[in-house]
């Protein structure tokens, strides 16, 4: 009778494994790399919609000078700096029914030939 034993393999470098029967990984490096590289797809999209919105925070912070609330700057600046209109994180539609753009704290509303009032919203 004789009994093959197999030897175990991690799932990443195919160094041979030692410890645990359900061990797949060598150690926590190639765990980790494993792990990353099955939700690389799904967080290369997330991570691109959280940069974007992250830069168009920026840029509207930039624009509100010296600490101000309000400030008011045309497409063609917002479009020069790269602003991304389609991205915001939350809309604000006040009394009158203006809707405010929002990336974080810093908001936009669209006024009339193309030009726009950069606010921040402050914690009430």
């Amino acid at each position: 009778m004789t009994t093959e034993i197999t030897a175990r393999l991690c799932l990443i470098c195919q160094k041979p494994l030692k410890g645990r029967a359900d061990k797949k990984f060598c150690d926590d490096y190639c765990r980790n790399n494993y792990n990353n590289t099955l939700k690389a797809d799904n967080n290369n999209y997330v991570r691109n919609i959280n940069n974007a919105l992250r830069k168009n925070r920026r840029i509207l912070e930039a624009l509100l000078v010296h600490n101000e609330d309000m400030a008011k700057a045309n497409k063609e600046k917002l479009l020069h700096k790269e602003f991304q209109f389609k991205y915001s994180t939350h809309t604000y539609i006040n009394k009158k029914g203006s809707t405010y753009f929002f990336c974080y704290e810093y908001g936009y509303l669209p006024l009339e030939n193309d030009w726009f009032l950069i606010v921040r919203r402050r914690e009430e």
